[in-house]
C-alpha cells in the first residue's frame, strides 16, 4: 500500500487544544457524515473533544521523504513521476528559479517557483517559497491563495483557512483575473480566476473540515464569480454536496436545475458528469467502473459516486469504495482523494 496525513482557537487553552486536533483529524467531522446521516453541531463538537486527545501527535516528526500525514495517521510520500515528468517539470523549475533570481521583486516569478515544487510534489518547499515571498509582498492575495492550496494538499485545514480569509479580505473591491494554468488544459485555454480559485478553496478547506455552514457561504460566493461552465460545475458539484450533507434536499435539488447534458465543458468533464448523476441522468455505473476504482485519474468521480450511495441508503458501499481507492493509488493530494479519506478517519472514530 501507498504511504499515506494529518493535520489544528481559541478562548482558552482547550480552544487551542482543540485546534492542535483539528490539524491532525484534518476534518473533524460531524461525525455522523460517516454513517451517511445529517449534519449534526453536537456530535461535531463530540468529535472535537474526542479529537483533543490526540493532540499531541500532531508533533510527530515525520520520516524521510514525507510530505505530510494523513488524516489516517499514515506518512504521504510523493509518487514517483516518470522520468520524462520529472525532467521536464524539474527544467521548468530550473527556469522559474533562473528568473526570480534575476528580478528578486518579481511576484509572479516567486509564485511559479512555488507552483514548480508543487507540481513535482515537493509541497512543503512550495509552502516554504511562498512564506518567503509574503515578506516582500504581504498583500499580494495570490500567496495567500497558493499557499493556501498546499496546506490543503498536506492536511493543515486551519492554516489553509487562515490564509484564504486574508485573501478574502484582499481581494475585496478589486477586479478580478484570470490565473495562467501550470498544467494547459487541451485547448489552451486558462479558464481558472484568482477570485474563484480563493473561494473555491475556502469551500473545501471549510467543507473537509466539518464546517458546513461556512463551507456554503464560500461556495455561494464561489458560484457568483463562477463565470464560465467548467467552473460553475465545479462549484455546483460541492454546493450540491454541502446541501445533502446539511439535510437541504430542496435547496440542493435546484443547484442542479440550471445544469444540462449538452453543456460545453473544457477540462471538468468528472465534475459535470457527476452533476449528471446527482440529476438522474447518469447511473454510478456510468462513472466509475467497479474493477478500476483505484484509477488515480477519478478522484473526484470516486468521491462523488460514493456519496452518491451514502445519500441513497448504502453508506456500507460507499465505504468499500473509499477504502478501495485510498489505499490502492498513491495520488493523494487530488481533493476527491483527501474528501474520500476524510470519511474513512471519521468512522475511525
Amino acid at each position: 500500500m501507498a504511504h499515506r496525513t494529518a493535520g489544528t482557537g481559541t478562548r482558552s487553552l482547550e480552544g487551542a487544544l482543540l485546534r492542535s486536533a483539528a490539524l491532525l483529524v484534518g476534518v473533524l467531522l460531524p461525525a455522523t457524515w460517516a454513517c451517511g446521516l445529517r449534519y449534526d453541531a453536537e456530535e461535531e463538537e463530540a468529535a472535537l473533544q474526542e479529537a483533543a486527545s490526540a493532540g499531541q501527535e500532531e508533533a510527530r516528526e515525520l520520516p524521510p521523504a514525507a510530505e505530510a500525514w494523513s488524516l489516517l495517521g499514515e506518512p504521504l510520500t510523493p509518487p514517483e513521476p516518470s522520468e520524462e515528468a520529472r525532467v521536464l517539470q524539474e527544467g521548468f523549475l530550473t527556469e522559474a528559479r533562473a528568473e526570480l533570481a534575476a528580478d528578486p521583486g518579481d511576484a509572479d516569478a516567486a509564485i511559479w517557483v512555488g507552483r514548480r515544487l508543487a507540481y513535482l510534489g515537493r509541497f512543503g518547499e512550495a509552502i516554504a517559497a511562498y512564506t518567503e515571498a509574503m515578506e516582500a509582498h504581504p498583500d499580494d492575495a495570490r500567496f495567500y491563495r497558493h499557499r493556501g492550496h498546499r496546506y490543503i494538499t498536506v492536511r493543515r485545514l486551519d492554516d489553509a483557512i487562515a490564509d484564504f480569509r486574508r485573501a478574502v479580505d484582499l481581494i475585496e473591491g478589486t477586479e478580478d483575473e484570470i490565473e495562467p494554468d501550470g498544467l494547459p488544459n487541451a485547448l489552451g485555454i486558462p479558464l481558472g480566476t484568482l477570485h474563484f480559485n480563493i473561494w473555491y478553496h475556502l469551500g473545501l478547506a471549510h467543507y473537509l473540515q466539518g464546517d458546513l455552514e461556512a463551507a456554503l457561504e464560500a461556495y455561494r460566493s464561489c458560484m457568483e464569480v463562477s463565470t464560465n461552465p467548467d467552473l460553475r460545475v465545479a462549484t455546483g458539484h460541492w454546493l450540491y454536496m454541502t446541501l445533502r450533507e446539511l439535510g437541504r434536499d430542496d435547496e440542493a435539488a435546484a443547484v442542479l436545475e440550471p445544469f444540462s447534458a449538452d453543456m460545453e465543458i473544457i477540462e471538468n468533464d468528472s465534475y459535470h458528469r457527476l452533476i449528471l448523476l446527482y440529476r438522474g441522468e447518469l447511473s454510478p455505473n456510468d462513472l466509475v467502473d467497479p474493477a478500476a476504482v483505484t484509477d488515480p485519474s477519478t478522484a473526484s468521480m470516486v468521491y462523488g459516486v460514493g456519496n452518491w450511495y451514502r445519500y441513497n441508503g448504502q453508506p456500507d458501499r460507499a465505504t468499500e469504495i473509499f477504502r478501495t481507492f485510498v489505499e490502492g493509488t498513491d495520488q493523494w493530494a487530488a481533493f476527491g482523494f483527501i474528501a474520500a479519506e476524510a470519511v474513512l478517519a471519521r468512522e475511525e472514530r
